[in-house]
């Protein structure tokens, strides 16, 4: 929410100043995002006249203006704005000011003397327009202080609001919270019914139920469309963040923004029949006010009218936007004024199945006072009147009364306010505090009974009455308490390994750790071949975060991607995350509700570029799948897990250069664990990244697992090594040489290594020969030649029996 700090004092008149107002709104949870100073320094800037304009003799792009400030005495200036011409009016910094830092001199430009400088609105700091002069009213009286003129110095205000605080998207509902924090009052709001002058109506049919408990309309005739917004309603509207666009618009913005009530107004003479409040037809189109056609269902709402025989035109997108059909436009004489409540569930959701984000849709989607409708009617009629004219009709008001949020009274006892700040807050500042936010306070027993204003429907228990006594009071004056009482300190576990540990790793091998959405896009997830199973959002925030995540992967790569983007060469990234699936439907009992996703804790790492950091001790080799192989298993030995590695059918794994990973320990129990490899070539062109990446990720759990610590006694015996190379078909993995020899060899051997792999002259088509290191050793005695012997024997048959391998001749 953006607002004007001139517009929001007009409301709540107070003595702080803008550090101050901003600090007071950050205190009591309306946090403040920016503040722009508006105006500052604009002493001897003055509106000015241009009575003559020609051009330069020197210079084509220049213009030599004659311009009236009110003294009757015109004053000379050389302008190269594009839009310098007779009759504009325009800012005139007079010589001796100064103007974004630049002293205002006279001066010759091209041989012709200029007194001054007309100005543009970045010149002035008042906008990012420097397209040509700052437009000013016709009417804008020459000489005046252009600062007194337009209100300033003034500040646009930012700020930053939680979902529960709707009513704070209004200068209105911000005003009661800032005059109940600076002991102030808000100035009443004085809008008198309009009397109607002429019978002229548009009846309205409310047949949405209790979407649509409320409309309020008022046709307006006669009125002049083309008057120019006035420069005080231009200004509030552009320092909070809105384009004026054309009177009629503004008005429907302005009120919008000062009560916190959408508004929308049509073109009376565009309409037929009675208005129509009612669900969309499946397959119905309207045309919106921003130009595209919107196709709807019966989720959506509509205002329709009878236009085209007995079938109701749609004619505007209910709660969202306009139709373009029945705009207003300059040509328009005759308004209809429509403001209505629509209930927060009708709302939500409905603009972001369209793509569209509206100042309307986002304030009745979090709610909007069931009372402003007929307000907001009788606040722009007036406007309207006294601005552009016209001949008002009598309020038109539909209310299905049934359906209308009611205010409760809440009880609140002094008691409870104690027990849950730890304070005590005197009785008469609780008063002050809850009249001040537009409650009314009646005196019980043991407190009060509270009945809060319709704008604060967040407001339902006794609870949210104290948090509003803590947040006006301040959270700075509640102390500090430690808690008390005994207090259990428990140990972390031996037997598994602490995340920050595995962080720590990742580190040590150069890694950065990156935290990406738990949400992802569904068509992402479809090029990942990971869209079964998965957890769509009945509500997403937008189309790129509709699918909770059910890997790591897609959101670390695209983070990868990011950087290599900005030129970034080489990336390695970790996170530890949670991902989620959908619950085993068959698993569901019928009539119980579907159980929640399934969370699962996993690691993953991602990795391009160059294997090692630049530098000139070694050639530069790109990262591959044995680095980051490399990387996984001195993971995995921070928790004594040994791993296997098997060939991989993940379809956006690179075929050949992928392996599913699985934790082995010694005993007859084996986990997978998850995938290693490089993506599939196909899935590095979908996503655009333009180099290889390898990644892995893998179950958290079972990796952190590890033994409990043992000490035991180092061999006092000395090591015997046997090496041994096997030919055997090409398509054994080592792994499940290395299993067989392992169970062979039995407890004598200590370690097992590969130091070599061959295929060319020597070993036969198909095959390949692989030589292996056998590390044996005794914890009782000295190993013989014969029980090495003994053992190679074992270790050869039984490669043999299970695999064809052979000593290599």
């Amino acid at each position: 929410m953006k607002f004007s700090e001139n517009w929001l004092r007009s409301h709540v008149p107070t003595s702080a100043n803008r550090d101050g107002l901003a600090a007071t709104l950050t205190a009591i949870g309306l946090e403040v995002e920016e503040v722009t100073a508006l105006g500052d320094g604009l002493a001897g800037v003055v509106v000015a006249r241009i009575v003559a304009a020609a051009k330069h003799p020197e210079a084509d792009r220049l213009q030599v203006c004659q311009v009236d400030i009110g003294d009757g005495q015109p004053l000379q200036i050389v302008c190269g704005a594009p839009n310098a011409r007779a009759g504009l009016v325009a800012p005139l910094a007079m010589v001796g000011s100064s103007v974004g830092g630049i002293a205002i001199k006279a001066a010759k430009l091209r041989g012709v003397e200029s007194n001054g400088m007309l100005c543009s609105a970045k010149e002035l700091g008042l906008d990012a327009d420097a397209s040509g002069l700052l437009e000013l009213p016709a009417d804008a009286p020459a000489g005046a202080s252009l600062a007194d003129y337009l209100g300033l110095p003034d500040a646009s205000i930012e700020i930053k609001l939680t979902p529960n605080r709707a009513d704070c998207f209004s200068i209105r509902g911000i005003a009661y919270d800032v005059a109940a924090a600076l002991a102030s009052e808000v100035v009443p709001l004085d809008i008198a019914p309009v009397p109607a002058q002429d019978a002229s109506a548009m009846e309205v049919l409310l047949e949405a139920g209790e979407r649509v408990p409320r409309f309020a309309g008022r046709v307006v005739r006669e009125v002049d469309a083309t008057v120019p917004t006035p420069a005080w309603m231009a200004e509030r509207l552009r320092r909070s963040g809105v384009r004026p666009i054309s009177f009629l618009v503004d008005v429907t913005q302005y009120v919008m923004l000062e009560l916190g009530q959408p508004m929308h107004a049509f073109d009376r003479d565009s309409l037929e029949g009675p208005v129509v409040v009612r669900p969309a037809r499946a397959g119905e189109r309207v045309k919106l006010l921003d130009g595209r056609e919107a196709e709807l269902d019966a989720e959506f709402l509509v205002v329709a009218d009878s236009r085209g025989g007995h079938a109701e035109r749609a004619v505007a997108l209910g709660g969202i936007m306009g139709g373009e059909d029945t705009k207003v436009t300059d040509a328009t004489r005759n308004v209809f004024l429509e403001a209505a409540h629509w209930i927060p569930s009708a709302i939500i959701g409905r603009s972001r199945r369209l793509g569209l984000h509206t100042d309307a849709g986002h304030r009745f989607e979090r709610g909007v006072d069931p009372e402003l409708p007929r307000v907001a009617v009788e606040y722009a009629t007036r406007l309207i009147l006294d601005i552009a004219g016209g001949t008002p009709g009598p309020l038109t008001e539909a209310t299905l009364a049934d359906h209308l949020p009611r205010t409760g009274t809440i009880g609140l006892r002094r008691a409870r306010v104690a027990r849950v700040l730890g304070i005590g807050i005197a009785d008469a500042e609780i008063e002050r505090i809850l009249r001040a936010l537009g409650m009314q306070v009646a005196a019980a027993g043991d407190g009060w009974q509270v009945t809060p204003p319709s704008r604060r429907f967040d407001i339902a228990i006794e609870e949210d009455l104290i948090e509003e006594l803590a947040r006006i009071h301040g959270y700075d004056r509640i102390p500090t308490t430690v808690p008390g009482g005994p207090a259990r300190i428990a140990a972390p576990s031996e037997t598994r390994l602490a995340e920050t540990d595995i962080r720590r790793q990742l580190v040590a091998r150069d890694y950065l750790e990156a935290v990406s959405f738990a949400f992802v896009e569904a068509d992402l997830l479809e090029a990942w071949h990971s869209a079964a199973a998965t957890v769509p959002l009945a509500n997403p925030l937008s189309a790129e975060l509709a699918v909770m995540r059910p890997r790591l992967l897609p959101g670390l790569v695209d983070a990868l991607a990011r950087n290599v983007s900005r030129q970034a060469g080489r990336v390695r990234l970790f996170e530890l995350g949670r991902t989620f699936a959908e619950a085993d439907p068959a698993l569901r009992v019928p009539g119980v509700p579907a159980a929640a996703p399934v969370e699962t804790r996993r690691i993953a790492a991602v990795a391009c570029g160059d294997a090692g950091a630049e530098q000139w001790g070694h050639a530069a080799r790109p990262v591959d799948f044995h680095d980051m192989k490399g990387d996984l298993e001195s993971l995995a030995a921070a928790s004594g897990a040994t791993l296997q590695f098997r060939p991989s059918s993940e379809a956006f794994g690179h075929p050949g250069r992928s392996a599913d990973v699985y934790r082995t320990d010694g005993d007859a129990s084996e986990v997978r664990l998850g995938w290693i490899g490089q993506l599939h070539p196909r899935l590095q062109k979908a996503l655009d990244l333009g180099v290889d990446v390898v990644a892995f990720e893998l179950d958290l759990a079972p990796l952190e697992r590890r033994a409990l610590p043992r000490a035991e006694a180092l061999s006092r015996f000395p090591p015997v090594r046997r090496d041994l190379a096997f030919v055997v078909g090409v398509d054994v993995p080592w792994a499940a040489l290395a299993a067989s020899a392992r169970e062979a060899a039995g407890p004598v051997l200590r370690d097992l290594v590969l130091f070599d792999r061959y295929q060319g002259a020597g070993v036969e088509s198909g095959c390949k020969s692989l030589a292996m290191g056998l590390i044996l050793q005794d914890n009782a005695r000295t190993l013989t030649d014969q029980d090495a012997d003994a053992l190679v024997e074992r270790v050869v048959a039984r490669l043999g029996r299970d695999h064809a391998a052979r000593i290599r001749g």
